[in-house]
């Protein structure tokens, strides 16, 4: 499976790919807004946006993709580890 989180802390990027490794998935992580954000989002099976650390224009370029992709879309207030945790139980079978 697929992940995308988007939002979260800059020093959590790489624990945030631990885990979704450890539920066996595959996860690209965006932290800040790239140029051509939405291309680079590419089509997951789910999104993660934590919602407390992202801006307004990721969160819509998000949604943008995911209602023309069809594509899962989490929200979570919190950018902490078991906040990550808790959507990946949900979500994926690892």
């Amino acid at each position: 499976m697929s992940i995308v989180v988007v939002g979260g802390n800059d020093r959590m990027a790489t624990r945030y790919k631990d885990i979704c490794k450890a539920y066996n998935c595959k996860a690209k992580v965006f932290t800040q807004m790239p140029a051509d954000f939405g291309s680079k989002l590419g089509t997951p099976d789910l999104m993660v946006v934590f919602t407390s650390t992202c801006s307004h224009k990721m969160v819509g370029t998000v949604d943008r993709k995911a209602e023309k992709e069809r594509i899962k879309v989490v929200r979570c207030h919190s950018a902490s580890v078991s906040a990550l945790k808790n959507v990946l139980e949900t979500h994926c079978t690892g």
